[in-house]
């Protein structure tokens, strides 16, 4: 992994600003108190993985503030998962609060005002943490705010599985090539959606409303049906024997609206297409246009709000060049 930031290298005095600049670069722009500024000491390391990122950190005792003033001068729209590997560490977010352990996960959301703590006796804590953009998790908002600042185990189950998947990226990061890493961000992003969903399996295991029950079928068939150029809330409702209505308030009623559903998972697809070796052969427009994006202009158009660049600069960056060495450290 690249080293961002290393108190080591810099003098007292410069510490404290760096690493704020260096955080609100690498992850999103918070207000720092700390326990020593004097003493401080910290570490950032930082690998991409496509639309992912994994950071490694180790720092001393302070509290962090995302506000509702920094929100609005900039907000990457991203959820972050932390792996707390050393250390207590707190976490407060949408009136949860929690004190996390070692061994312990933990979901946060970059668009709502959230406070982290480490307190002092403890030496330097370290946490591993995953970041990806909110649309490219394919599990309804509304249910998976209900996770925020809750504490997951990294030590058993899936959750374990995600937590040693994020151990190894951190420590063999130099071994991968820019192609292996946009891969395992997608390997990454499917673990932690499989965390997610693990928490939100018991909700779904309960007895469930028929509302329930149908978005559940819904979303499975749209997820089949995403190649599909006439997939559309009409036909969509048409294929359930139900009123555009009625469909289009059970998906508010889960926090996202059907279009937006759609396009969130068809872009998913496409992303992972443009940086498959095995579909170098196929232009960007016949990516777009085999998950129903039909007119390059509003495919670009979709994929740059959805991860800030166009499609054809994002598959430029994991196309193979001469040689391709694995990252170096």
């Amino acid at each position: 992994m690249e080293t961002v930031f290393d108190t080591a290298q810099l003098p007292g005095p410069l510490r404290v600003e760096a690493w704020i600049e260096t955080t609100a670069l690498a992850l999103v722009r918070t207000d720092f108190a700390l326990v020593d500024p004097d003493a401080f000491g910290a570490r950032l390391n930082a690998a991409s993985l496509g639309a992912m990122q994994v950071t490694e950190m180790s720092y001393g005792p302070l509290r962090s503030r995302r506000t509702p003033e920094l929100i609005r001068q900039s907000d990457p729209e991203q959820y972050q998962i932390a792996y707390i590997c050393r250390g207590y560490q707190g976490i407060e977010q949408v009136r949860r609060q929690s004190l996390l352990s070692p061994g312990e996960l933990v979901l946060y959301d970059s668009s709502h005002p959230f406070t982290a703590s480490v307190g002092a006796g403890q030496g330097l804590a370290r946490s591993l943490m995953l970041q990806f953009p909110r649309q490219l998790l394919p599990l309804p908002e509304s249910k998976v705010a209900g996770l925020f600042a809750e504490p997951l185990s990294g030590t058993h189950g899936v959750g374990r599985l995600f937590a040693q998947f994020l151990t190894t990226l951190a420590d063999d990061h130099a071994t991968y090539t820019r192609r292996d890493a946009a891969r395992l961000g997608n390997t990454a992003l499917d673990l932690a959606t499989a965390v997610l969903a693990h928490q939100l399996d018991g909700e779904y295991a309960r007895p469930m409303s028929a509302p329930g029950v149908l978005f559940l079928r819904i979303t499975a068939h749209i997820d089949r049906q995403l190649h599909a150029p006439d997939l559309e809330p009409a036909t969509i409702a048409a294929a359930h024997g139900i009123s555009l209505r009625y469909l289009h308030r059970i998906f508010q009623q889960n926090g996202v609206s059907v279009s937006a559903y759609i396009k969130r998972r068809r872009l998913e697809r496409c992303r992972r297409d443009l940086i498959d070796p095995g579909l170098s052969h196929l232009t960007v427009h016949a990516i777009g246009t085999r998950w129903g994006f039909p007119r390059p202009a509003d495919f670009t158009r979709a994929f740059r709000s959805a991860l800030g660049v166009p499609p054809t600069h994002y598959r430029a960056q994991y196309a193979p060049r001469p040689c391709d060495a694995p990252a170096t450290r």
